[in-house]
């Protein structure tokens, strides 16, 4: 369109080729033809009309409330260090817990599957694009979380939707700790069963709800094992205990746990000794396994429901066999290396007891992720490139990740950190504190 005007369209040269198909068919149906719905005479008009004017408004609305996000790309590979805009940043704001999402190991067994079994997988699993290497991490994550099986999804979000909307629905009642992942949250919602949230690690709370809803037809109670904002974990001795007692299905996410706690780095559940009570074990490829893609532990009835009724599982593409195989790997070395975790967690301990002696609000955390609670997201932002200009990457995290007035910094350590590396972040810390002055914020 020309300045805002309306254009019309020649509309015959589009009558003429109707004209010349009615031709070609038989003579029974030209009537059929001449009986359709014709063009106008007159020229059509179209008018200039933007839909999505409405988005620029509400763009600015979050710039002016210190929530607008933007993308960045970092050069090289992922690991303790970065590189963004040919600038280098020690860097606490990954998932790459046990360092290994540039390990040579994962990038040599992709690199051989590719090869082999090519980029693509080319379609759904239940079509063709179930590769051997698919079968060969199922297998492997199966015996790994010590199940009778388990299955492959795209990411630990699609994991978490397409199970949740599979096992409740219409007529059924859901639990959810109020803290659950966003991917937990939305499978609640799309299931259309009676959603319950209950606050956060309240499980007396829960089990009042669970007392109200004994009719319904179905009950899942639903957490995340470690919370990605707070570093603490979910009761899971009692909600496995509640899910016992009240006859409920119980379902745990252990994307931040798996490959960091128990003893063989099966995650929370392992570590609480409650993993026979846990009836869906669910967990990610992507954090501390250095690849990509979620996955699903239980039983071969749930995995073969899953197989028919996950959305998410039966209308996606299949993982890229050569992330499969990177994953299987990287399950090799979770086993070959306990050490990576154990230093992990020790170094983390140690980082959060430093900082709350010299002040700092930390969360209540138990684990690798420390975050540090300012309050408002123009602190926290402040804090975040006061930190920059000294070569930390440390993001700020503000809502809808974390409630109103909980923003913060959420340092995220990895095996790839050394004792020197943590020390210039306490450092820094120390420098900067005055960037983000709240009630929150460090004592002076």
């Amino acid at each position: 369109m020309d300045n805002g005007r309306a254009a019309s369209l020649d509309l015959a040269p589009v009558e003429a080729a109707i004209a010349e198909r009615a031709k070609l068919l038989p003579k029974e149906h030209r009537g059929i033809a001449k009986a359709l719905p014709q063009p106008p005479d007159a020229r059509m008009q179209i008018s200039e009309h933007n839909s999505l004017a409405w988005i620029d408004a509400e763009l600015s609305a979050l710039a002016e409330r210190d929530l607008l996000r933007r993308l960045m790309a970092h050069e090289g590979a992922q690991g303790a260090t970065l590189s963004l805009d040919g600038r280098a940043f020690l860097n606490f704001g990954s998932n790459d817990y046990l360092g290994l999402a540039a390990d040579p190991r994962l990038a040599d067994a992709a690199k051989q599957t590719l090869d082999h079994e090519g980029c693509g997988s080319g379609a759904s699993p239940l079509i063709v694009g179930r590769a051997e290497s698919h079968q060969r991490l199922e297998r492997r994550l199966a015996e790994f979380e010590q199940t009778e099986a388990a299955l492959v999804f795209t990411s630990g979000f699609a994991a978490n939707v397409g199970t949740v909307a599979a096992l409740v629905g219409s007529g059924d009642a859901v639990f959810s700790d109020a803290l659950n992942h966003a991917s937990l949250v939305d499978g609640c919602r799309l299931s259309r069963a009676e959603v319950h949230v209950y606050p956060h690690g309240d499980w007396r709370a829960l089990e009042t709800l669970l007392q109200k809803k004994a009719a319904a037809r179905r009950r899942l109670i639903v957490t995340d094992s470690l919370f990605s904002m707070d570093g603490d974990l979910a009761p899971l001795v009692e909600l496995s205990e509640l899910a016992q007692k009240h006859g409920c299905m119980l379902l745990v996410d252990e994307a931040h746990a798996t490959g960091v706690f128990g003893n063989q780095g099966r995650g929370a559940c392992e570590w609480l000794g409650v993993e026979r009570q846990v009836d869906i074990r669910i967990g990610t490829l992507s954090k501390a396994l250095g690849a990509a893609g979620g996955f699903v532990c239980g039983s071969r009835a749930l995995i073969e429901w899953l197989v028919n009724r996950a959305r998410t599982y039966v209308f996606s593409t299949a993982l890229p066999p050569a992330i499969a195989a990177a994953a299987i790997a990287a399950l090799d070395l979770v086993r070959e290396e306990p050490q990576r975790r154990a230093q992990l967690l020790d170094r983390s301990r140690h980082l959060a007891d430093t900082l709350r002696e010299q002040g700092w609000q930390v969360g209540p955390t138990v684990s690798q992720i420390v975050p540090l609670v300012v309050g408002e997201a123009r602190r926290a932002l402040e804090l975040s490139g006061a930190l920059a200009e000294r070569g930390i990457w440390a993001p700020a995290i503000r809502p809808p990740s974390v409630p109103a007035g909980a923003a913060r910094l959420r340092i995220s350590l990895s095996f790839a950190h050394d004792d020197a590396m943590v020390e210039r972040l306490v450092n820094a810390l120390n420098e900067v504190r005055g960037a983000a002055l709240s009630p929150f914020a460090p004592r002076k």
